[in-house]
């Protein structure tokens, strides 16, 4: 029998290729989605996409979903507290992996694995330490269709916001930006693809800017703020 495992789904590209990975290698039973969102809004935690955009991702990937709700700034402590009880009930159902999507961070990695060692829940990284140019290239060959929602003023400016992502693209990135996004330059939220039963209809609506505070230990940015542009994509 194959160990039971949750999917942390953030809904964009990376999710994407590690279920396609986990689905054709079989070593798992994906019980379900797990996808953090943000109760006060209904959208996906820093991909800025609506709930029921994400329902029909989860509908046609025919997996159950489970959507862990934090407040709109929730401190470190609340994050623990609610992750914890969540994943204590979803491993009452027989769980004991949880899969996830990151590729090179190593803080986020050790975060993950100590948080899930303390209710004995093991944690698996299908993209671990796979080239990123290499990975965003598979994800196109397989035909993935993937738009970007969400962009880091730090790194790209507002036009990225709202575009589909191809090998255009990959060559309009600056030198400084990673192929995959994985240091939080872009989020986004994926369509269509090899794992999906059909395609997920959506207008584009309007960019928005947002800042956000920075963290006090965070000393990059004298204004002491992130600013981000987020594509708002409307359910059809």
């Amino acid at each position: 029998m194959k160990p039971k495992a949750v999917f942390n789904w953030s809904s964009g590209k990376d999710s994407s290729l590690a279920l396609y990975k986990i689905l054709t290698e079989a070593k798992y039973d994906v019980n379900c989605l797990l996808t953090s969102i943000n109760k006060e809004f209904q959208r996906i935690s820093m991909h800025g996409v609506h709930v029921s955009l994400l329902e029909k991702q989860a509908e046609s990937l025919g997996l159950p979903l489970i959507k862990m709700k934090l407040p709109k700034e929730p401190s470190m402590e609340e994050y623990r507290e609610i992750m914890s009880k969540t994943m204590n009930e979803i491993k009452s159902h027989g769980v004991t992996h949880s899969i996830f999507g990151d590729i090179f961070l190593e803080d986020l990695r050790k975060y993950r694995e100590d948080q899930l060692k303390s209710i004995e829940i093991k944690a698996v990284f299908p993209l671990w330490k796979i080239n990123t140019l290499k990975l965003i290239n598979e994800f196109l060959d397989l035909e993935f269709k993937t738009i970007v929602t969400c962009v880091n003023e730090t790194y790209l400016d507002k036009s990225f916001a709202g575009r589909i992502i191809d090998k255009d693209f990959i060559k309009d990135l600056p030198e400084n930006v990673d192929p995959c996004g994985e240091n939080g330059e872009f989020h986004t939220f994926t369509f269509g693809g090899p794992i999906f039963k059909k395609t997920i209809e959506f207008e584009i609506g309007e960019v928005v800017k947002k800042t956000y505070l920075k963290p006090k230990s965070d000393k990059n940015d004298n204004e002491g703020e992130y600013v981000f542009w987020f594509c708002d994509l409307v359910s059809k």
